[in-house]
């Protein structure tokens, strides 16, 4: 298993864009993906789940992720979110 904490900067937090960032970031890999946050734990590759959480900026998000893809699935899925300015 895969595990990295990550602290939201977007202004916005989570919202339907960057939550659709995320679920597209990591939907390819042969990889089961959690984000928890809050003490709720949601599937990413969701758009309703992640969308659900209501991350706001200055959010502290925990991403993990099992499965034979699990550390390619966690690298690309951090390269996006800083490519976004989501992290």
């Amino acid at each position: 298993m895969v595990k990295k904490t990550f602290t939201i900067i977007d202004q916005a937090g989570i919202h339907a864009r960057p939550a659709t960032v995320l679920v597209n970031a990591v939907s390819k890999f042969d990889a089961e993906m959690k984000l928890e946050y809050n003490g709720k734990i949601v599937n990413l590759k969701s758009i309703m789940g992640v969308m659900s959480l209501g991350v706001p900026k200055d959010a502290v998000i925990h991403i993990a992720a099992e499965g034979s893809q699990a550390e390619e699935a966690v690298t690309a899925l951090e390269d996006v979110m800083r490519k976004a300015g989501i992290v």
